[in-house]
């Protein structure tokens, strides 16, 4: 795009060294033979940057939109990249454990967050909190930043409910990540009379609801939300934002929600 702006600089095209690189990091066994790529990959990187930053230097002179656009595009990549070096020089060349808070993972995505799911593969997005209703209704809705975990955000959302509603639900499920003994202390204070997690985690049944009948049917009542949430990744598009920015990624989750519940609303009976 430079030279297309009438930059004069020398430069050459690493692009296929870069992924020829990057795809024996993805293969390679061991940490001694990812390290000698890693350098291998920064060294063209830097490279790379180089040229831009001499481009740079000659581009104020040429007049036109186009030429402000350009640097506009640099201001905003330059230190993305800068900080994509330095957490690898870090975590690669140095070993050091980076937090995942630190990490850039995308550089046309600075905004996605590191979500681990267990033992399971490592996604990359932002983690949602919902709560639903008797009829599957999808009431309340919050889009995590960072990777907090699920004990922490159950009081959060039933604030929100209780904020919303005026009052606390009389039954309430939920997943057993969101179980602990306080969690449970509190809803019971603000209202709720029976509150059932997936997995007891420690508590008892007699604890969380006043029957053994009742804990059966409120946990297959949250047995029953993964199908709402199932249908709303493959019929809604909740699977993966296909929207750049985080404004748009907000925008894209609730369009979804609510094209959900007006399906909902459709199929309910009057």
């Amino acid at each position: 795009q430079a030279d297309a702006l009438g930059s004069a600089i020398p430069w050459h095209d690493h692009c296929r060294a870069a992924k020829k690189r990057a795809r024996t990091i993805q293969y390679a066994r061991g940490r001694p033979k990812r390290v000698k790529h890693y350098r291998e990959l920064l060294k063209i990187t830097r490279k790379t940057l180089g040229y831009v930053e001499q481009a740079a230097a000659q581009l104020p002179l040429a007049a036109g939109p186009a030429g402000e656009l350009w640097q506009a595009m640099v201001r905003h990549y330059r230190p993305l990249i800068e900080q994509i070096i330095a957490q690898t020089e870090r975590r690669v060349l140095g070993g050091e454990a980076v937090q995942a808070g630190d990490k850039l993972v995308s550089l046309f995505e600075p905004h996605a967050d590191i979500i681990v799911k267990g033992s399971r593969d490592v996604d990359y997005g932002h983690k949602l909190n919902l709560t639903t209703g008797r009829s599957g209704l999808i009431l309340d809705l919050v889009i995590e930043a960072g990777n907090p975990a699920d004990s922490e955000r159950f009081l959060p959302m039933l604030e929100r409910h209780i904020g919303i509603w005026d009052q606390a639900p009389r039954q309430a499920a939920a997943d057993g990540g969101y179980a602990s003994r306080e969690n449970l202390r509190r809803a019971k204070a603000w209202g709720v009379r029976d509150m059932a997690f997936h997995k007891k985690s420690g508590l008892k049944v007699e604890d969380m609801v006043k029957s053994n009948w009742v804990y059966r049917k409120l946990r297959n009542f949250r047995a029953g939300i993964e199908a709402g949430i199932s249908c709303l990744k493959r019929a809604y598009g909740l699977r993966r934002c296909t929207w750049r920015g985080l404004d748009h990624f907000k925008t894209y989750v609730w369009s979804s929600v609510v094209a959900y519940n007006l399906v909902l609303f459709t199929r309910l009976k009057p």
